[in-house]
């Protein structure tokens, strides 16, 4: 009924009472996202009949009412395929001024029907393939891209920023090709980089160091939006980006580094925002190629160095040790790098844990981050070692037992996600530098027999990447409890009464002999499989693995 008395005004009425219908529409409808079927034709005849009032000469008002009925409409993909054509997509573009004839953004009076247009667009585009293909005929993501040079350092259009951005998010997500344009053709990385130094604000105080107010204000909710929906486009266009070939290139994306870096230490205007603006950082920041990552960590500068007037060079030696990690200034400190960034990282990663659910979308992106700069950055790798897996000192419990990042950490080794644990048994055994005595000491063999054997290590050794040579150092009390430490578990447990030393011979031979024919049994059954080692250290079934050893024997023999 509402659609049907909304057509007869849409088509006889004036300016005026086609705004006051449409209006009454739009407030009835705002949150329907759910549409009757029965009425699917009135409402493909209104969204022809708005198209047909948008290119009359009516007010700005009646066209910002007809745009949103317009958009609500579009939520519905049944009702696109009539409408979706090459003129009423230009007279969208027309309205959100994506024509390359429009110079500027004067009229601010224009501005809701810009921002109308571009949610319309938004919606359409991504509900209909027809619209899709059209954009890619209009060449739809270049006149997006003019529209942000047209108003990325002006603060006060951030709504049109956002839904263009949001709008070119859509296109490089569905259209790969336009990926490559973005990069390539329209520059898209040194833009979308702009656009984020303009939202947070940022002054250089060097090539790749930003200016931090700890005290300041945090971002709008206008100025977060817009960095969140720049994030998520940044992300499509850097998807491919793990090899970088130019000089040129790098210094993009150590730019683009260093704008992230000053993401993660700001906030938004609530916790949840940014909780969200920091998911995206390190979205992005796992595109960026690992080498240029270093920009998130630099020297000190002179002030950060002064410790109530006191450089580090005069502290105390036991204070400038050079794993100690000090927090002065509102600065971590570790080794004369500012690590703000990473503990931030950090910190991040513990808040997706103790979230307990959505692992591998919300967790596995910020630990396959940290596991990669900490595989080729030393003084990360450092500090996170540090900060993870401090020395060791009370050993009684499990190590999977407790509330620290480590016992969080090694939980997740054992996860029902193969993906979650890998990357969580990755990340530990990174920081170990790849040796497998150094992990065992902080997982137990239990907790990392998964990756041992994955990697070909359960009979020891370390992994195929190389790492400083800087030996690690066991606390007294380690020392002392390590003869009593069980290996498995990880943990010091109480001298268990030997049941075998009350038993006599032939006790002690007969409960051998049930116990050979036990796995037999179970053997001959194949509800258990004697599995032992091939020589590379990878689990193979035992008959193999003895053929195998028996080979080389026999070659061994030969050769002498």
């Amino acid at each position: 009924m509402d659609e049907e008395r909304a057509l007869y005004i849409v088509r006889a009425g004036e300016a005026g009472a086609i705004e006051r219908v449409l209006r009454d529409y739009s407030e009835k409808h705002r949150a329907t996202f759910k549409f009757e079927p029965t009425d699917e034709d009135k409402r493909k005849k209104l969204c022809e009949g708005i198209f047909k009032v948008l290119v009359k000469d009516v007010p700005t008002t009646c066209q910002v009412t007809c745009l949103e009925v317009l958009r609500i409409l579009s939520r519905d993909k049944k009702i696109l395929v009539p409408v979706t054509t090459k003129e009423n997509m230009q007279i969208l573009l027309r309205l959100a001024k994506l024509n390359e004839l429009d110079e500027s953004l004067e009229k601010v009076s224009e501005f809701p029907v810009i921002v109308e247009s571009l949610k319309c667009l938004c919606n359409i585009v991504f509900n209909s393939q027809m619209a899709q293909q059209l954009s890619l005929e209009l060449n739809l993501a270049a006149k997006l891209c003019n529209l942000l040079r047209k108003c990325k350092d002006r603060k006060f259009i951030n709504d049109i920023k956002c839904f263009d951005l949001r709008l070119l998010f859509v296109l490089s997500l569905l259209h790969t090709d336009i990926r490559s344009q973005l990069r390539y053709e329209l520059q898209g990385l040194p833009l979308l980089t702009q656009i984020l130094e303009s939202a947070f604000s940022i002054k250089w105080t060097d090539e790749y160091e930003s200016a931090i107010d700890h005290n300041g204000p945090p971002l709008s909710p206008q100025e977060t939006d817009c960095a969140i929906e720049a994030l998520k486009a940044l992300f499509n266009v850097t998807v491919d980006s793990w090899k970088v070939h130019k000089e040129s290139e790098s210094h993009q994306f150590r730019v683009m580094a260093a704008v992230l870096r000053h993401c993660l230490l700001i906030a938004g205007p609530t916790e949840d925002k940014t909780e969200e603006l920091h998911s995206n950082a390190v979205n992005l920041l796992s595109n960026v190629p690992v080498s240029c990552l270093d920009v998130l960590i630099c020297p000190l500068t002179h002030e950060e160095t002064t410790h109530e007037g006191t450089t580090l060079d005069e502290l105390p030696s036991d204070k400038t040790a050079e794993k100690e990690t000090v927090l002065k200034n509102n600065t971590m400190v570790y080794n004369g790098m500012n690590m703000e960034a990473i503990h931030v990282l950090l910190s991040f990663m513990e808040k997706r844990i103790d979230k307990g659910s959505s692992y591998r979308e919300g967790l596995t992106p910020v630990l396959s981050l940290l596991t990669e700069c900490s595989r080729t950055h030393r003084n990360i790798r450092k500090y996170l070692k540090d900060q993870v897996l401090p020395p060791l000192r009370d050993v009684t419990n499990r190590p999977e037992v407790g509330s620290t990042v480590r016992n969080k950490l090694v939980r997740l080794m054992t996860h029902v996600d193969l993906g979650v644990k890998q990357i969580a048994a990755e990340f530990l055994f990174v920081l170990c530098k790849e040796r497998v005595d150094s992990l065992l000491k902080y997982t137990g063999y239990g907790n990392a027999a998964g990756l041992l054997a994955a990697r070909g290590l359960l009979t020891g050794g370390r992994g195929d990447n190389w790492y400083s040579e800087d030996e690690d150092t066991d606390t007294e009390e380690y020392k002392n409890a390590k003869p009593n430490i069980n290996l498995i578990t990880g943990h010091l447990e109480e001298p268990m009464p030997n049941l075998i030393d009350e038993m006599t011979e032939e006790q002690k031979e007969y409960e051998a002999m049930k116990l050979v024919n036990m796995l037999d049994k179970l053997s001959r059954e194949e509800l258990l499989k004697p599995m032992g080692l091939k020589p590379d250290g990878t689990i193979t079934p035992l008959e193999e693995a003895l053929s195998q050893y028996s080979i080389i024997e026999e070659t061994s023999s030969d050769t002498d």
